[in-house]
């Protein structure tokens, strides 16, 4: 399937569905399958897996809806399956008051595990902001998270990018919460 042809957005509604993206090994197989078809060999060489450890997870996926067989091919008598992503972008629940954020779990996983010496940026900084200026930034950011992904190009190396926009609990907040 042309990557023209994919949906916009799969949004993630079932519990099935949450257990799949919330795998961190199924995020890296997704986020390979974001800009290429792959079969299960080429994923499990590409992942680190054993194949059958890759064909598990692809299935799971697959039950899922968030991959799915895009071309299939023979190969010495045997069906090849090239899996890509149902959708161009996944969204996530809303985790709930204290429920854990999957998406920036996963995030500070695939930054942790690149090599020390490569580049990245990373930078936190603490703003303070009208309502106006809060929404007019997460505009923004949206925006230029979209231009960079229409200027993506499959035969370049991956890059991500992860923004978090929110207004973090207060400390008196948290303070009661604690008692």
């Amino acid at each position: 399937m042309p990557a023209d042809d994919l949906p916009e957005t799969f949004h993630v509604t079932t519990d099935e569905q949450l257990r799949a993206v919330s795998n961190l090994t199924r995020h890296r197989i997704m986020a390979l399958l974001r800009f290429e078809p792959a079969t299960i060999t080429q994923i499990a060489e590409r992942v680190g897996l054993a194949k059958g450890s890759s064909s598990y997870h692809v299935r799971l996926l697959e039950r899922a809806g968030l991959v799915k067989v895009v071309r299939t091919r023979k190969v010495r008598g045997v069906t090849e399956r090239y899996y890509a992503m149902a959708a161009r972008a996944i969204a996530l629940p809303d985790p709930g008051e204290g429920g854990p954020d999957v998406l920036m779990r996963h995030a500070v996983a695939d930054l942790e595990a690149v090599p020390a010496d490569s580049e990245r940026h990373v930078r936190m900084t603490h703003l303070r902001l009208t309502d106006e200026q809060f929404a007019q930034l997460a505009a923004r950011l949206e925006a230029l998270a979209d231009e960079y992904r229409e200027l993506s190009d499959p035969s370049l190396p991956d890059a991500s990018l992860v923004f978090a926009l929110f207004h973090p609990v207060s400390r008196t907040q948290a303070e009661g919460d604690a008692k």
